[in-house]
């Protein structure tokens, strides 16, 4: 076999400094795309890669593509809990403290495939901090499951379907703090809301008796 050829498919920030790392490993023959419409069968076609890595990644992706070749998918959860859109804030909302970086087998189903890797990270501190995370712990993971590729070790679990949960992605109409949650929700369920939903989310806001936003990107909570 010569050199490997990894497709990497994908926008977010963590998943394309995981992307430049592969780049930087001469050891593989890498191809970066972010963009939707750049991504045809016709295109894959041409490239004809070994491994297609879709992290960070928000669209459906096409049949033909996940049908004849094999694409691998990083959710920031552990799966099969957390499946579907925003993965990330519905369990920091669900005061989830610890979730995971799981990379699976895509199939025709949404992250329903068979799981070759799952590690642990924390849920703690702001969306930057658990970037960082998830870039680190990715970067580890992926290149442990290419070395596993090519040696023909690689496994798979299948998950089970029977506890999976699903969620849908948020809007940012959801990023709204109302005057029913400020009389409400305790100061950890607000402190949890603002920190999830710092940039490059819809940051939270409230609006003001002006008709206007006030958006909230920091806040701490008084330590009595």
């Amino acid at each position: 076999m010569g050199r490997l050829k990894i497709m990497c498919v994908g926008y977010r920030k963590w998943s394309l400094d995981i992307f430049k790392k592969l780049i930087e490993d001469n050891s593989f023959i890498v191809t970066v795309f972010t963009s939707k419409e750049s991504l045809t069968y016709e295109i894959v076609e041409q490239l004809n890669p070994d491994i297609i890595l879709f992290y960070g990644w928000s669209w459906k992706v096409i049949d033909e593509i996940i049908d004849n070749y094999f694409c691998l998918c990083l959710h920031p959860s552990r799966l099969p809990k957390y499946r579907g859109g925003s993965p990330i804030q519905n369990q920091i909302i669900n005061g989830e403290k610890d979730g995971a970086i799981s990379i699976f087998r895509m199939t025709k189903n949404i992250d329903e495939g068979d799981i070759c890797f799952q590690k642990e990270i924390s849920l703690e501190g702001n969306i930057k901090q658990i970037y960082n995370r998830i870039y680190e712990v990715g970067l580890e993971v992926t290149l442990k499951i290419i070395n596993d590729f090519i040696q023909k070790k690689l496994k798979f679990t299948p998950q089970n379907n029977g506890i999976a949960t699903y969620y849908m992605r948020r809007s940012p109409k959801q990023s709204r703090i109302t005057a029913e949650e400020l009389k409400s929700c305790s100061a950890q369920d607000l402190f949890n809301k603002i920190r999830m939903l710092t940039d490059p989310y819809p940051n939270a806001y409230i609006i003001c008796s002006d008709g206007k936003k006030l958006f909230l990107t920091e806040s701490y909570i008084e330590d009595r």
